[in-house]
């Protein structure tokens, strides 16, 4: 491959639509390439703006802004960090010659829970949950009682699991339907699942091109509400089981096309797999790979991106950890102890420009036996104080 010279008139230039933090370590992965970044938020000052060559704030649903913007920048890659934005922008530009990461269609599918499900367990014929589509809470409450107790409600759209909730009771639906309802994104309809009693859960990393799939050994994760708080890798499976989940990953893989890589969701109980979610970009779950792998899950993106091969190495059993604010603060500092940072451990700060309950803002990763690394990873995390 030849590589280029950022901000050049023929440099290899990747938009990145969404800015968070996972978003920025692609643009350190894309820079140490010498790809050209331009990082696009909703909000100035984002994660990956702080590392882009050039960063834009626009409002990214709009069609019409999204589209001035691609035609400004010419991009060589698009690539979607979220789930907030224009689809018709995307397909449009798309037949128009620009390059979506992993393709529109992908993107259209994922971003909407309707539109995932219906693919993985109509058209694949994917084992996943039960589930109903519902537009009203009459319709939510026949739902519930169709499926039964508990039952899981999530707006169709939504990122980082927000508006997603455990309906135990007939008297939890009320408060399930409105934290569904206020999540940020598209809640006009619901999907309702039936609760499947798993012994675990996992994500399954998945990077291809055109000319290969790999896929990263198993994380295993802790979520609260839909959002993460702790993942390591690997989590332990049967081979069996294990073979499944990369069988279900690939057919949903290669059913959505394109490069790059996926985060693919699954729920074990016994020696079943069934599909959950997935996710055309790297997960959240997956930045445990910053201290695990050779080659992060950011760096195989960039790499799946941009054609290369997509070998790694493991470097051994790790877990990360979420550190989210306790309070406001719209000029956060951090106290880290110094031990955070030792031979095995380290974290990251995010650097958002804000700070509010409960917002995701560093993430602290250990290298070490799974389980020891999880008390480790957990300890940093609980001695991480917003000062300011």
């Amino acid at each position: 491959m030849v590589f280029t010279t950022p901000l050049k008139h023929d440099s290899i230039k990747i938009m990145l639509l969404g800015s968070g933090e996972l978003g920025k370590e692609v643009v350190i992965e894309a820079l140490r390439l010498g790809v050209e970044v331009v990082a696009v938020d909703s909000y100035a000052n984002a994660p990956a703006h702080l590392a882009a060559n050039k960063s834009h704030v626009i409002d990214m649903k709009n069609k019409d802004a999204l589209l001035e913007l691609i035609y400004l920048e010419k991009p060589t890659y698009i690539v979607p960090e979220i789930e907030a934005l224009s689809i018709e922008a995307l397909e449009i530009a798309e037949k128009e010659g620009f390059h979506v990461i992993p393709n529109a269609d992908a993107v259209k599918k994922t971003m909407n829970r309707k539109n995932i499900r219906k693919f993985a367990a109509e058209e694949l014929g994917i084992k996943t949950s039960p589930y109903v589509f519902v537009k009203s809470y009459d319709e939510l409450k026949k739902a519930a009682d169709e499926l039964g107790f508990p039952c899981v409600i999530k707006p169709v759209m939504s990122s980082s699991g927000h508006g997603q909730s455990v309906a135990k009771k007939e008297a939890d639906l009320k408060s399930s339907w409105e934290m569904a309802k206020e999540a940020r994104g598209d809640a006009s309809e619901l999907i309702v699942e039936g609760f499947v009693n798993f012994d675990y859960e996992i994500t399954l990393l998945t990077a291809r091109t055109e000319n290969e799939s790999i896929f990263c050994k198993p994380i295993g994760h802790i979520q609260k509400d839909g959002d993460y708080i702790f993942s390591w890798q690997p989590a332990p499976m049967k081979k069996e089981v294990l073979l499944q989940a990369q069988d279900i990953a690939k057919k949903v893989t290669d059913g959505l096309g394109g490069r790059g890589i996926f985060g693919v969701e699954l729920f074990i109980k016994g020696d079943e797999v069934y599909f959950s979610e997935v996710s055309p970009r790297p997960h959240d779950t997956g930045m445990v790979t910053m201290i695990s792998q050779s080659q992060s899950e950011f760096a195989l993106h960039v790499r799946a991106i941009l054609g290369l091969p997509l070998d790694f190495t493991f470097l051994g059993e790790a877990a990360s950890a979420a550190y989210k604010a306790e309070a406001e603060s719209a000029n956060p500092h951090f106290e880290v102890p110094n031990s955070a940072f030792s031979k095995n451990s380290f974290v990251r700060i995010f650097g958002k420009p804000n700070a509010h309950k409960g917002r995701r803002m560093a993430v602290a990763l250990v290298q070490d036996e799974v389980e020891k690394a999880k008390k480790r990873a957990e300890e940093i995390v609980k001695s991480i104080k917003l000062i300011k």
